[in-house]
Formats: structure tokens, sequence, C-alpha cells
């Protein structure tokens, strides 16, 4: 195994072991699922932007579905090129009367590590919102296309 072969088979495998914790189950009453396409890009070492459209199913069929625009940063190591992508969140919340429309709206933050390599994977456990009032749990890791390693401060940015 070549160096650079050995180095991304070691980040891979950290990025696999500090997702490890996100997909344990969060404590709270799941209010519905957020599901957003996040564009291509490109991480620029420090970090990356990239554009979300993002979709708000609730689990209470009282309320109606809802659309959000955004944005999602990353702070820290970030490299490569990556395709679009699709990311599945529960969004969760201590108690279920916090929930109301357009509720979501707010900036998330949370540590984030991913690695794709032609289909990757990554988790992002976000908490913010009205108050911080809510946490998204990833329930569908990142599905990208591309080559890129990321670990650090993810900051969602939900309109």
């Amino acid at each position: 195994m070549t160096f650079k072969n050995a180095t991304l088979a070691a980040l891979v495998g950290a990025a696999a072991i500090a997702a490890t914790p996100a997909a344990a189950q969060t404590a709270g009453v799941q209010l519905g699922q957020l599901v957003c396409q996040v564009d291509d890009g490109t991480g620029f070492i420090f970090g990356s932007s990239k554009d979300l459209l993002c979709t708000f199913t609730p689990a209470n069929d009282s309320f109606a579905e809802e659309t959000y625009t955004g944005v999602i940063n990353k702070y820290g190591i970030d490299v490569g090129v990556t395709g679009e992508a699709v990311i599945l969140w529960t969004v969760v919340a201590a108690e279920e009367d916090v929930y109301e429309p357009r509720a979501l709206t707010g900036t998330y933050t949370g540590a984030t590590a991913s690695a794709a390599f032609a289909a990757g994977l990554g988790a992002n456990v976000l908490v913010g919102g009205s108050e911080t009032s809510f946490a998204l749990q990833p329930v569908s890791v990142s599905v990208t296309e591309g080559v890129n390693v990321a670990v650090g401060i993810a900051e969602v940015i939900l309109n």
C-alpha cells in the first residue's frame, strides 16, 4: 500500500469512527424528516460552502410539508471535489409542542466527519433552530460522488 493510499484509508477510517456516535439514538420526540439536496462543490482545505434545498415532512399530519433553502458550511479540513448529495435527517426536539410552521428556520451547528471516494459516507449531527430547540440526526448518510475528505465543524443555515 502506498503512502497516499494508506493516508486515504486512515482518513476514511477516522471519518467512519467519528461518524459512529451519530448513529446512536437521540432521546426526544421525533418531529419529522428533513431531506436536503446539497449542491456539488469543491473543498478548499480549510472549509467549504454549498447551497441546500430542503423539504421538511412533519410526523404530525396536521402540519403541511415545508420547503427551506439554505447553505451548509464546513470549517476544518475539507479537501476534494464532490457531486450533488442528499442528506436525510430526523428532526428531534425535547418536547412535541415546540414545533410550529417555519420553526426550523435558523442556524444549526455540530461536528462533522465524512469521506467520499466514488460513493461516500458522512455524518452530520447538528443542533439549532428556534432557540436551539431542535437536533438534526442523520438517518441516511450523505451520498456523494467524487473524492473528498472532511472533518471539522458544520453549520447549516435554513431559511
